[in-house]
């Protein structure tokens, strides 16, 4: 198992080489250091005849700002193509030609598709289609699925859907730069974090969801993790978040919970560096409050500075108290969060009220402080708002109940909350509705996401000593179901993932081609997504069974950042579970 891992880091590192040094087209030119907005190149080649003075011309693929050359001048012929020039270089035929210049760009990053050294042309791909991006994860070889690279392209898939300026190391290279001026129409700088779905919103409160997720995977099933050469990457998808909900805690009792309204995001199909339409951003506050958002945030927070709190403690410890605040103005100021940012009512309603969220903050708190007085408080407030009114049937990011028994039975052993688990575990087996060819069905929309929520749940109550085998043998089970298990389709519902998997996931960007190429007619588009957005997880079947790859159909083939967070972990668990059984 150990090579295997290894194999797996390696050929992952390898992948990364050659997408960043393919990024430049023409092999001549080499990208050394990326920057926001820019990046730094050296153009070598042998010179195709004797030169006195360099006389270059570069064309790029998109429209470029600005190229400095720093041994000469640069002149702009046009949006595409520059001039490089320099009396200083000088060589004879056959021998080697370096130019080390830097290019500014405003959206996607260019790169360059036509030489001419002093008359000659050296390259000229414009005939030529570019490769689609490779899977950046390796094959591991586990069996019957394989969790390792599952687990690896689940956070490529994280990295497909940042929003902002885009590091270094970003893998997926059909995404550039976006959404710079975030925050700009109310004077704050919330650049950064997530596009929900095949949308470009960000929508704070399943993105906060999104986090405490990824957060209690990386705590609690932290050998999966490492054993898959995963942690790196998962800590990475976490902080892309973290780092956007500090930005968005703009003042204490004050939080921006969107950037982005629906109606005119979800009217335009482009691509997200290509947006032109008003991003408004909408905060709650003290007379403006939302409890759900502040508190599930909270949770978030406090759930990541357990994650960091070895490799950085001052990040961590800054984490903590953001949270602290946020959960006492959730607590202190009550008021659904949809009511004081009625734009996300359609789409992020909060059916569930806000009861549960106030007791998993307060839980998630208690954990990571070790204070009791966090722990007491979660007890009141479940004891306030009467929880069990109605049956539990999800955990999702309206709905944490589910989670909410865990985090008890983890915190103080309550007979009371092991009760209600197994009461739950009880449902999924033997209650629940599941479509024909075996997947629990807790919902029509991400039917998909709500078996891996739950198998999650199930994974963990197996890991803490709950009926371990049969919890396990049903968990696998329904992530098989994700995986190809289901015999109507012998598919993957994972995208990239299996020899059959969606192609036309209702995805904005992957479903644009690369610039210049428009993406007017994209959506209805019957062919398959020029980009395959590695890693992630489509809606799933309805009730029946019955699933089309269509990217028209967002019901059951849209992907989204909380589809994928349970599912993350799942993953980790049942490589956990693979290692114990090797072991």
């Amino acid at each position: 198992m150990t090579g295997v891992l290894v194999k797996t880091c390696l050929l992952g590192a390898l992948a990364f080489t050659l997408l960043h040094s393919a990024e430049a087209q023409c092999e001549h030119v080499e990208v050394t250091q990326q920057f926001p907005g820019k990046y730094q190149a050296d153009f070598v080649a042998i010179a195709p005849t004797d030169i006195e003075a360099l006389d270059l011309d570069l064309t790029f693929n998109i429209p470029v700002d600005q190229i400095e050359y720093f041994a000469g001048g640069a002149t702009k012929k046009d949006d595409y193509t520059f001039n490089l020039f320099s009396q200083n270089v000088k060589a004879k035929e056959g021998e080697q030609v370096k130019a080390s210049f830097m290019v500014h760009y405003s959206h996607h990053m260019p790169f360059v598709i036509h030489e001419v050294i002093n008359g000659v042309e050296i390259c000229d791909t414009t005939a030529t289609t570019p490769a689609p991006m490779p899977n950046p994860c390796a094959e591991t070889g586990m069996m019957p699925y394989d969790y390792s690279q599952l687990l690896c392209m689940s956070f490529v898939f994280y990295e497909a859907q940042r929003s902002g300026p885009l590091p270094v190391d970003q893998r997926v290279t059909w995404r550039g730069d976006s959404a710079l001026d975030d925050g700009s129409d109310n004077s704050e700088d919330l650049t950064g974090g997530y596009y929900d779905a095949g949308d470009h919103v960000k929508f704070g409160f399943p993105m906060a969801f999104t986090a405490t997720m990824l957060a209690w995977g990386l705590i609690d099933f932290k050998d999966g993790y490492e054993a898959a050469g995963q942690m790196e990457y998962g800590e990475a998808a976490l902080k892309w978040a973290t780092d956007y909900f500090l930005k968005a805690h703009t003042a204490k009792d004050e939080f921006y919970g969107q950037v982005g309204a629906g109606g005119p995001d979800h009217s335009y199909w482009g691509r997200p560096e290509d947006m032109t339409m008003d991003r408004p951003s909408f905060k709650i506050d003290e007379p403006h409050a939302g409890t759900e958002l502040a508190a599930e945030t909270a949770a978030a927070l406090a759930g990541a500075s357990m994650v960091f709190n070895e490799s950085d403690p001052t990040y961590a410890a800054t984490m903590l108290n953001v949270a602290k605040e946020l959960y006492d103005f959730a607590d202190n100021f009550r008021e659904t969060y949809d009511n004081s940012i009625p734009d996300a009512k359609d789409y992020y309603h909060s059916w569930s009220g806000y009861g549960d969220e106030l007791v998993w903050g307060a839980l998630w708190l208690a954990r990571a402080t070790g204070d009791d007085a966090y722990l007491d408080r979660a007890r009141d407030r479940w004891n306030e708002f009467d929880l069990l009114a109605e049956d539990v049937k999800q955990f999702s990011w309206d709905d944490k109940r589910a989670g909410v028994f865990e985090l008890f039975i983890l915190l103080d052993g309550s007979e009371e909350f092991s009760t209600q688990l197994l009461k739950y575990l009880d449902f999924l087996k033997n209650k629940a509705d599941y479509t024909p060819e075996g997947l629990v069905f807790l919902d029509q929309w991400g039917s998909n996401r709500h078996a891996a929520n739950v198998a999650f749940i199930t994974l963990w109550a197996a890991k803490n000593g709950i009926d371990k085998e049969a919890n396990v043998e049903w968990a696998r089970g329904q992530v098989g179901q994700l995986l190809g298990d289901n015999s109507r389709y012998e598919m993957s519902f994972v995208v990239g993932y299996g020899e059959k998997y969606p192609e036309r996931p209702h995805h904005r960007s992957s479903s644009c081609p690369t610039p210049p190429e428009t993406c007017d007619g994209a959506l209805t588009n019957p062919d398959p997504n020029p980009h395959v957005l590695y890693g992630a997880l489509v809606g799933g079947p309805a009730a029946s069974g019955d699933y089309t790859d269509s990217r028209q159909d967002f019901q059951h083939n849209e992907v989204a950042c909380d589809y994928n967070a349970a599912y993350t972990g799942a993953l980790a668990a049942l490589i956990e579970i693979s290692l114990d059984t090797i072991n």
